[in-house]
């Protein structure tokens, strides 16, 4: 488990619109990463719905925010 303060683990994803997030893309920023096990399930979506009602927050605190999910990219 990561603590505050831990390097990120190495990682290349693609994201929704086909571009490659990685532990290098977001090298010196602050970054949120949450987990979540599917698309499209009642606690899935109102863990992301939480985190997009507070972007703005997020995003005033230049902190990026990154879903991460086992799916597939289509889904």
């Amino acid at each position: 488990m990561l603590r505050k303060g831990d390097q990120f683990p190495s990682f290349k994803l693609e994201n929704q619109k086909g571009e490659f997030i990685s532990n290098e893309s977001i090298k010196g920023s602050k970054a949120v990463l949450y987990f979540y096990p599917r698309d499209n399930t009642p606690g899935c979506t109102k863990q992301a719905c939480a985190f997009r009602d507070s972007h703005e927050e997020f995003t005033s605190k230049d902190v990026v925010v990154i879903g991460i999910s086992k799916d597939s990219v289509k889904s």
